[in-house]
């Protein structure tokens, strides 16, 4: 008898090892979504919601809530690693699923290597002694050894390194909220709204910048393979992640945008630095407290957060790979550790790459950034479409409210963000997609059509993988 978790059904075997539990879920998205993530990005936010970064974030989770309520949806019906590159393959159309794949990879790939940048150009200003290159050469090592020892190693950690940064939150949150009752900054609800400056459409152009802050709930679809207690806690931890995130963000820069000096300056001339979120937290408390939220939010970002994107991405390649769908050797699985162990080392390789290279731009952080955001919102568009393909017309399911109006909601909602995102990001997506289908077309052209073992209930399993 087969369990819902049974992978021979589909095709494959259970290769990786099945350790995580709910809270390691939790702790996973949550570390991966960084709990003081905004304080990276918030003059940027603040500056592009016209003050109201609140807002911006407050939207992002609602528009993202429909989002996790539809990868809950699909990763029960298809229980696997891949995420959206499966959902869509599965639920559309296997040619649909590598177009996914593709859009994806731009956010999957791209992101450890934006990490891995702030991080390092972050603790380089903190300590100029040590280069850019030392730092990122660093934090790669490190986490590429961590996630090559095996998946429970890098859960350990990554509870660990989330204690740290709700401590330094909570310490962040006290402070700030102290300073505004003794008087400092002005109490406002500004940033949630300001008829002065609000506009839909600045405000979903703000949106599309503070989604960096939500990504990471959806990495967690990426461990349905190595998840002890079946595909449904696999959406209850990232519907629990979503919620207890944007929380602790709509509190912090809430509270940091009532700290802002001169809004006015910030509004009209962006944050140029990156600081405005510590000059906001040398308002509350002094120096000792913006040091403090600067050097956690780049040990965050460039340790455990990273560590977790690398994850990610090393299982996306791995399910991409073991469908003969990006080569071979990626499919590769260490029997002692039981990790993608060439994906894993591969992803390292690359985020070291392209963080130096961006190092080297001034447009670098805000570039990676723009894409990943853009490839991240429209895999989430096709997520969407996945659902309402899938189990309202292929499997003529009755519950319209599931999957049809909610998933329905989801897609507007993001697809005005999309249409409002930056211009440079739109066209550089495009064209990614495009090279996708380009690449798609050479597929076939080679007699490699995109095919997915186990969509029939009478095809046989897949090949077996390689393992090492």
């Amino acid at each position: 008898m087969t369990t819902s978790n049974d992978l021979t059904r589909y095709g494959y075997r259970q290769e990786l090892s099945r350790q995580l539990r709910f809270r390691d879920l939790v702790a996973y998205g949550l570390v991966y979504m960084v709990p003081i993530a905004p304080m990276a990005i918030f003059g940027g936010v603040y500056a592009g919601s016209g003050g109201m970064v609140a807002l911006a974030y407050a939207i992002g989770v609602v528009a993202l809530v429909f989002t996790a309520f539809s990868y809950a949806q699909m990763v029960k019906a298809f229980p696997m690693s891949g995420s959206v590159y499966n959902y869509a393959g599965r639920g559309i159309s296997a040619p649909v699923g590598f177009l996914a794949g593709w859009v994806i990879l731009l956010d999957y790939v791209l992101v450890p290597g934006l990490l891995y940048l702030v991080a390092s150009v972050a603790m380089h200003a903190t300590v100029p002694a040590v280069p850019v290159w030392l730092w990122l050469l660093g934090f790669v090592v490190v986490n590429t050894i961590i996630n090559s020892v095996g998946i429970r190693m890098t859960a350990v950690v990554t509870r660990v390194m989330l204690i740290g940064e709700l401590v330094v939150l909570a310490v962040f949150l006290a402070v700030a909220g102290w300073a505004l009752a003794s008087g400092k900054g002005r109490f406002s609800w500004e940033a949630f709204y300001n008829s002065d400056t609000f506009t839909w459409s600045l405000v979903a152009g703000a949106v599309s910048i503070a989604v960096l802050s939500f990504l990471g709930f959806d990495g967690i679809s990426m461990l349905a393979e190595e998840t002890r207690d079946g595909a449904r806690q696999i959406g209850r931890a990232m519907a629990a992640v979503l919620v207890l995130a944007g929380v602790l963000f709509i509190a912090q820069t809430w509270l940091a945008a009532m700290l802002v000096t001169d809004p006015d300056a910030l509004l009209a001339e962006g944050d140029v630095n990156g600081t405005a979120f510590y000059d906001a937290a040398a308002v509350a408390g002094g120096g000792w407290l913006a040091t403090l939220c600067a050097v956690a939010t780049a040990i965050a970002w460039g340790l455990p957060n990273s560590m977790v994107a690398q994850v990610a991405t090393s299982r996306l390649l791995y399910a991409m790979a073991r469908d003969r769908q990006l080569p071979a050797f990626l499919a590769k699985v260490s029997v002692r550790r039981s990790v993608p162990i060439n994906a894993t080392l591969l992803t390292g390789v690359v985020s070291l790459a392209l963080g130096l290279y961006m190092a080297t731009r001034a447009d670098g952080i805000t570039l990676l950034s723009s894409l990943i955001n853009f490839g991240a919102m429209v895999a989430f568009l096709v997520l969407h479409v996945s659902v309402v393909a899938h189990h309202l017309i292929r499997r003529r399911s009755g519950n319209w409210w599931a999957h049809m109006v909610l998933p329905g909601i989801g897609f507007a909602i993001l697809a005005y963000v999309v249409v409002n995102a930056n211009i440079a990001a739109q066209r550089l997506g495009l064209a990614w997609l495009a090279l996708g289908v380009i690449v798609l077309a050479g597929l076939y052209i080679a007699g490699r059509r995109p095919v997915l073992s186990g969509l029939a209930p009478t095809q046989p399993a897949g090949r077996d993988m390689e393992r090492v």
